[in-house]
């Protein structure tokens, strides 16, 4: 026990360090901005070393407070873990799966019925976000981002293809015709705050990289331009095959067949700590071949690394 550094402390390290704050921490924690100070102090002091920059009233994670700020949140993710399998039923596991919205809504949860055939007694809990997962506020067992990224203390795997394509109502195309790039000009583009260079980036692929829309609307999250899209209010840059379904249902057209657009995969992220879960490793292989099922993309003459080599990522 000798070795332990006090346990509390840790739990007031990690969420320090996590939001970048010891304010927000002791909001999170119900504690005072003084307690959390203190117990940072504590832990400094038994570790002997500086976990955090202090300046202006402001704190920055040392290098040394970076690295051992991963290895606490391994260790309190297996703890974590280990402490709801204990509390769970016998016959019952229960998996969450942390998402983000657009992924969750389109893609993940019209097939979730697939995998609960085959494992009804694990129960999935799903949870959206489109903050990056070392900001997340609560365990997860498998998280689906957009990827390749620095996911430190985690295995991941690429196992969605995702490309971009203009896409609207047929309603809305109706009244306005789009036969070439060109005639977006004379239409309202949906913008996404979540993928901040999608338009810029299809546009100059396709030839109009001065074009400017007749108005923009701009929504915090994709699922809310997509949204925007079906109900008419103009023309959204939608993922494939995110929005696949709906396009084969009529509900939204593709009035242009190119250029499509390849972006980034999306992966599957598990904790190292439960890398060796045969219910985790079971719902990885099931999100991969379902993705294995997808149609190919048309061929589009474009390949990822060409765009990520020429834009930014969003």
């Amino acid at each position: 026990m000798s070795t332990y550094p006090p346990l509390n402390a840790l739990r007031i390290f990690e969420a320090a360090a996590r939001l970048e704050s010891f304010s927000s921490a002791a909001d999170e924690l119900f504690v005072t901005h003084g307690a959390v100070s203190k117990q940072i102090k504590q832990l400094e002091e038994w570790l002997g070393v500086r976990l955090f920059e202090r300046a202006g009233g402001r704190v920055k994670l040392t290098d040394t407070g970076w690295r051992y700020l991963i290895q606490v949140q391994d260790g309190l993710d297996l703890i974590a873990n280990a402490t709801s399998q204990l509390l769970q039923p016998d016959n019952q596991r229960r998996l969450t799966i942390n998402s983000t919205p657009t992924m969750a809504m389109h893609w993940l949860m019209p097939r979730l019925h697939v995998f609960r055939e085959s494992y009804p007694d694990v129960e999935l809990h799903l949870v959206t976000s489109d903050r990056d997962i070392s900001r997340l506020d609560s365990p997860f067992d498998i998280a689906i981002r957009r990827g390749p990224g620095d996911w430190p203390g985690h295995i991941a795997k690429p196992f969605l293809e995702e490309c971009e394509l203009p896409l609207c109502s047929p309603a809305l195309l109706k009244r306005f015709p789009i036969e070439s790039p060109a005639d977006l000009a004379q239409h309202t583009l949906l913008y996404a705050d979540t993928r901040p260079t999608a338009w810029q980036r299809w546009l100059t692929l396709a030839g109009v990289p001065e074009l400017k829309p007749a108005c923009g609307l701009h929504f915090d999250r994709f699922s809310l331009a997509l949204q925007a899209a079906l109900d008419g209010l103009g023309v959204a840059l939608g993922p494939l095959p995110m929005a696949q379904a709906l396009v084969d249902s009529g509900h939204l057209v593709a009035p242009l067949s190119s250029p499509v657009v390849p972006v980034r995969d999306y992966c599957w992220i598990v904790p190292r700590t439960a890398s060796g879960d045969s219910t985790v490793a079971s719902f990885c292989r099931w999100l991969e071949q379902e993705a294995g099922q997808m149609r190919p993309f048309p061929a589009a003459g474009l390949n990822a690394n060409m765009i990520a080599h020429a834009f930014p990522a969003d």
